[in-house]
């Protein structure tokens, strides 16, 4: 029996049971149009299946999608890339540093030709942050610290000192990327006891001091002041 005859016979039922009680049936949609939509996949059900995903907690964005593709692509933390494209550029596509870094997650030039992308187009610099991070975290073993550290102040620098250099800037960016991280994964209660965990060296060191020991995987620049930049890659 097709659609068209089962709703054609749904609605000659309402009508004998609207005649035996006296009562009008309620207005609704017919069986083949609801029958239909289902199978479509139509419908006011489904309406709110396409509302963006949060990522657990904390302000959704427009790229928040981009972003949770490049982790699953990576094997990273979506949270922790958000964070990340947070601090670099508080997702200003059109952010660009004094030192010349770019886009989403200030890509310098140089690390974003070896990484085969784009950094003034957002998903590309998506798709280049989050490999770049995922290459930092390769490199130290998975720590979230140690990677983001090497995100910024380069991974010559961690790996001189076993851990987080004693930069202040560089302490402070690890805290920030992880307490924003910790919002993202809707754990913003434990932010505090996450960021107060970063493991640091203290050995004192000056930052210009650092500029003959980067390595070959290092992405430090010098301002035009001759001191470091700590905050792109």
């Amino acid at each position: 029996m097709s659609v068209e005859l089962i709703g054609a016979r749904v609605a000659e039922i309402q009508q004998q049971i609207a005649a035996v009680t006296g009562q009008a049936t309620a207005p609704s949609t017919s069986f083949a149009s609801q029958l239909a939509d289902a199978q479509s996949g139509t419908g006011a059900a489904t309406s709110t299946a396409a509302t963006p995903a949060t990522l657990g907690g904390g302000a959704a964005t427009q790229y928040d999608a981009q972003i949770t593709a490049a982790a699953t692509k990576y094997g990273i933390d979506p949270a922790l890339l958000k964070g990340l494209i947070r601090q670099e550029s508080n997702f200003n596509a059109s952010a660009q540093s004094g030192a010349g870094a770019q886009g989403l997650t200030q890509l310098m030039p140089g690390t974003a030709s070896s990484l085969g992308v784009d950094p003034s187009d957002p998903a590309q610099a998506i798709e280049g942050g989050a490999k770049y991070l995922k290459q930092q975290l390769d490199r130290f073993g998975g720590d979230p610290s140690k990677a983001l550290a090497a995100y910024n102040a380069g991974p010559g620098a961690v790996a001189k000192y076993g851990g987080v250099p004693p930069y202040a800037e560089t302490q402070n960016y690890v805290q920030k990327v992880l307490g924003y991280a910790a919002e993202y994964e809707g754990t913003a209660a434990t932010t505090a006891a996450t960021t107060s965990a970063v493991p640091v060296t203290t050995t004192p060191v000056s930052a210009a001091s650092l500029l003959s020991s980067t390595d070959d995987g290092s992405t430090d620049d010098t301002s035009s002041s001759g001191a470091l930049d700590y905050s792109t890659v």
